[in-house]
C-alpha cells in the first residue's frame, strides 16, 4: 500500500481495513518520533543530527505537510539559507510576528543580504560593505586561533561546515537578528550573541570608543563550542564563566580578561555583600536589571572557572562539561569535577575571590559598552542641563573637583598653544588622581609629547595602561613614542593593542604599514596598507609616502597628518579636544 495513503487515512480521512489502519498508525508514530528528534537536535545545537533525522522524515511523508516545512525552515535558518527559510516557514503558515522564526529569518535576510563575505579554513565572515573590510584578516586570524585553542583545551571542534559569523551595524540590527530587545541590549551593554548556530557581532563603529571586538569574537565562539559539546546542557553561569575565562586564549594564556575596573567593582560588591546568586543569572546575564549587575555576574563566574582551572586544569573544565552532558545538575557536575561538595566549592570559591588584588579605590568602569547613539544623546542632555555653566568636556567623569578644574584649565591653555603652562596644570590634576582617569593621563601625556619630554610621557601612559589595559587612545600615544624611537617590535604591540579596540583609526594602519615594512613583514605591511586605503581613500603609493613620513617631522608627536577620511594628508592642525589626536 502507498504510504502517503496510509498517512492520510491515519490522519482521519477514512480507514479501509484494520491492516491499513495499523500501517498508518505505525507510520504516524515514526514520523512523530523523528520530528521530535529533529526538534531535540536543534535544541541540542546538533544541526547535523537534526538534518539527518529530517532527511529520514522527508522519505516518509508528502513534501507539502506543514510540520515538515516548518522543520525544513528551521534547519535552513540555522544553516544561514535565509531565502529558503522564509519560503519554507511561510509554507508552514508560521505567523509573521516579533520573535517568530519567520520574522527572524526575514529580518536576518534583509540585514545581511548585501554583506560581503570572506572565508578561512573553518569560518565564513559576513560584514557590511565599507570600512568593516579592515576587520576581515584580523577577525579570521582571531577565530582560527581560538578554534585551535578550544580543540586543545576542551577537546572539541564544531562538526559540519564552516561557522557563520555575521557583523551587524548597530543595536537595532542586533535586536532584529536575535531574541533580545533593544532595551535589553542597551541596559546590559550586550554587543554580541551566539545563537542559531552562528556568531552575531556588532561593528566597533557603533560603539563610542570601540570595544574589545577580537576578545568578543573569541568569547562567542567559546559559547558555540560549549553549547555543541554539552548538547546545550550547561547553565548560564558556567557558560559565561567558561567563555569569559577562556576568551583570551586566542592571544595567549587563559584568564587575562579581567580588568582592574571590573575587579574594583567586584571588590565593592563583595564588601557590600551584594553578589549575584548563580541562579539569578538564568536564563541570561544580559537580562539582569543593570549593567553593573551584569558586570558583577561576569566577574563572579570568571573567578569560579578560574578556581576550577587552578585546582584541576583544563581537564577540570572538560569534566564539568562532560558531567552536564551526561545529565548531571550543575552542582553535581561541579562536585564530580572538583571532588568536593558544592557547598564547600562555593565557600572556597568565595575565599578565592576575596584573595584577589582588588584596587584600593573604585576605578571608573572603562569596560562598559557605550553606543555612539547613546553617547550623543547623553552629550545633548548634558548640554541642555548645563545652559551657561562651564562644560568640562573630556573631564566630566573626573569626580574630584580640584583635579577636574586643573585638567580643564590645562585644556584651555593647550588650545591657546600655551603647552608648557598646560602641562603644569595637567600635572597638578594627575598628581591628585594618579592613573585613575584615562582622560587626564592622555591629555597630560600629549602635552609632554609636544614638549619632547618623551620619557615622562611614556611613564604616564604606561601607568594609565596598568589601570585601563587595552585603551586604544593610550596605546596609540604610546605607539607614537616607540615608533619615534624606532623600537618597532614594541611599537607594533602598542598599535595592535589599539586596533583590538578601535580598528577604524587610520593612524593605526599607517603606523603598522611603516612598522611591518621596517621589520621585513611584507605581507602584513600590504595588509595594513590596504586597510589605510579603505579608511582614507588614499592611493597605495600615497599611503607608502605617508607611512615613510609619519612622525618623522619635528613637532608632530602629539599631532598626526593622517587624514580621517578620503583625501590627501593634511598638515598638522591645532590639537583636537578628544582623548587622542589620531584622526578621530
Amino acid at each position: 500500500m502507498n504510504r502517503w495513503v496510509a498517512l492520510a487515512l491515519a490522519l482521519g480521512l477514512g480507514v479501509a481495513t484494520p491492516a491499513v489502519a495499523q500501517d498508518a498508525s505505525s507510520l504516524k508514530d515514526e514520523v512523530k518520533t523523528r520530528l521530535g528528534q529533529v526538534e531535540q537536535g536543534l535544541d541540542d545545537w546538533d544541526v547535523p543530527g537534526a538534518k539527518r533525522e529530517l532527511a529520514a522524515v522527508e522519505q516518509l511523508i508528502p513534501s507539502d505537510v506543514e510540520p515538515l516545512k516548518y522543520y525544513q525552515g528551521r534547519v535552513a535558518f540555522e544553516e544561514g539559507r535565509y531565502d529558503d527559510a522564509v519560503g519554507l516557514l511561510e509554507g508552514a503558515n508560521i505567523e509573521d510576528k516579533p520573535g517568530s522564526y519567520l520574522r527572524l529569518a526575514k529580518d536576518t535576510r534583509d540585514i545581511v543580504k548585501s554583506h560581503e563575505r570572506a572565508e578561512s579554513e573553518h569560518f565564513i565572515f559576513f560584514y557590511p560593505k565599507g570600512k568593516e573590510a579592515v576587520l576581515v584578516p584580523y577577525a579570521l586570524e582571531t577565530l582560527e586561533a581560538i578554534h585551535r585553542a578550544m580543540a586543545e583545551d576542551l577537546g572539541w571542534t564544531p562538526p559540519g561546515g564552516k561557522i557563520r559569523v555575521e557583523v551587524v551595524n548597530n543595536a537595532r540590527e542586533l535586536s532584529k537578528v536575535s531574541t533580545l530587545t533593544e532595551k535589553q541590549i542597551r541596559t546590559t551593554g550586550t554587543i554580541a550573541i551566539c545563537k542559531f548556530n552562528k556568531l552575531m557581532v556588532t561593528s566597533p563603529k557603533a560603539v563610542a570608543q570601540g570595544y574589545d571586538w577580537q576578545d568578543t569574537l573569541a568569547h562567542e565562539y567559546i559559547h558555540l563550542v560549549v553549547s555543541q559539546m554539552s548538547r546545550n546542557t550547561v547553565p548560564i553561569w558556567l557558560h559565561e564563566g567558561l567563555a569569559k575565562f577562556l576568551e583570551s586564549r586566542w592571544r595567549g594564556k587563559a584568564g587575562l580578561a579581567m580588568t582592574p575596573s571590573t575587579q574594583a567593582l567586584l571588590g565593592k560588591r563583595v564588601k557590600a555583600d551584594t553578589l549575584i546568586p548563580f541562579e539569578k543569572m538564568h536564563p541570561s546575564i544580559a537580562l539582569l536589571p543593570t549593567a553593573e549587575d551584569a558586570a558583577t555576574a561576569f566577574a563572579e563566574v570568571f573567578y569560579a572557572i578560574d578556581y576550577v582551572h587552578q585546582s584541576k586544569g583544563a581537564a577540570g573544565l572538560r569534566a564539568v562539561v562532560h558531567e552536564l552532558k551526561a545529565g548531571q545538575t550543575d552542582k553535581k557536575a561541579v562536585e564530580a569535577a572538583m571532588g568536593m561538595p558544592f557547598a564547600l566549592f562555593e565557600k572556597t570559591w568565595l575565599s578565592h575571590i576575596k584573595k584577589q588584588p582588588f584596587p584600593s579605590e573604585l576605578v571608573p568602569r572603562d569596560d562598559r559598552v557605550v553606543l555612539k547613539e547613546d553617547a550623543k544623546n547623553k552629550s545633548k542632555e548634558d548640554g541642555e542641563k548645563k545652559g551657561r555653566e562651564i562644560s568640562f568636556g573630556d573631564f566630566n567623569e573626573v569626580a574630584e573637583v580640584p583635579a577636574r578644574k586643573f585638567a580643564h584649565l590645562g585644556e584651555l591653555l593647550r588650545e591657546r598653544n600655551r603647552v608648557k603652562a598646560a602641562a603644569e596644570e595637567y600635572a597638578k590634576a594627575h598628581k591628585l588622581v594618579g592613573d585613575k582617569y584615562e582622560s587626564v593621563s592622555n591629555k597630560y601625556a600629549l602635552a609632554l609629547l609636544e614638549l619632547k619630554r618623551l620619557d615622562e610621557a611614556e611613564s604616564v601612559l604606561r601607568g594609565s595602561l596598568r589601570v585601563h589595559p587595552g585603551s586604544p587612545a593610550t596605546n596609540v600615544h604610546l605607539g607614537r613614542i616607540l615608533l619615534h624611537r624606532k623600537d618597532y617590535p614594541k611599537s607594533k604591540t602598542a598599535y595592535l593593542e589599539a586596533l583590538a579596540s578601535d580598528p577604524f583609526d587610520p593612524e593605526i594602519h599607517v603606523a603598522l604599514t611603516r612598522i611591518h615594512g621596517a621589520l621585513g613583514e611584507t605581507a602584513l605591511a600590504t595588509r595594513a596598507k590596504a586597510a589605510t586605503v579603505v579608511l582614507t581613500g588614499l592611493e597605495p603609493a600615497e599611503v607608502d609616502q605617508l607611512a615613510q613620513q609619519f612622525l618623522r617631522e619635528e613637532g608632530v608627536l602629539s599631532e598626526t597628518n593622517v587624514p580621517a577620511t578620503g583625501g590627501a594628508p593634511s598638515k598638522p592642525a591645532a590639537p583636537a579636544t578628544g582623548p587622542t589626536d589620531a584622526g578621530r
